[in-house]
């Protein structure tokens, strides 16, 4: 599994291949191709009472760049990114504090804090590297859902 980049804050700002968009709140860069990370984009999209996350395909040009600018490639199955004030989280561990912020059902995953970093790696991995064969393909914007199209940055 690769590292994130260690980065200040809101680096992404000054990066020329990171193109302007709103960061006003937390964003999720997922696989827009994914049957799981679709179904997580719309329970974000269910539960975010505040309308606060913003969820971006990594196969957009703002997707890559922000996988980028973090040391993260599409290409890599483990490539899921959370923002949130300008810090970005990933793995397991991004995808537990996106779950306690936006609330609802994202509390479920909360137990898994109490997991070493080393297996909340490890089951990532197994899930991330097989989620086209357990869960299948899905293009996230293929049947839109009004709620998730509103929180869809490119």
């Amino acid at each position: 599994m690769r590292a994130l980049i260690p980065r200040e804050p809101f680096s992404y700002r000054q990066d020329t291949k990171v193109p302007d968009f709103n960061d006003s709140g937390p964003i999720t860069v997922v696989d827009g191709d994914c049957a799981l990370c679709t179904v997580a984009a719309r329970l974000i999209a269910r539960f975010d009472r505040a309308l606060e996350f913003r969820i971006c395909p990594l196969q957009t040009e703002l997707g890559s760049a922000l996988l980028g600018h973090y040391g993260l490639e599409i290409s890599d199955p483990e490539s899921w990114l959370y923002i949130v004030d300008g810090s970005a989280y990933t793995s397991l561990d991004g995808m537990i504090r996106a779950g306690a912020r936006v609330g609802g059902a994202g509390w479920l995953l909360q137990p898994l804090r109490l997991m070493p970093a080393s297996m909340q790696d490890w089951i990532y991995q197994k899930i991330a590297r097989n989620r086209y064969r357990l869960f299948g393909r899905k293009d996230m914007c293929a049947v839109p859902d009004p709620a998730l199209c509103a929180r869809l940055i490119e």
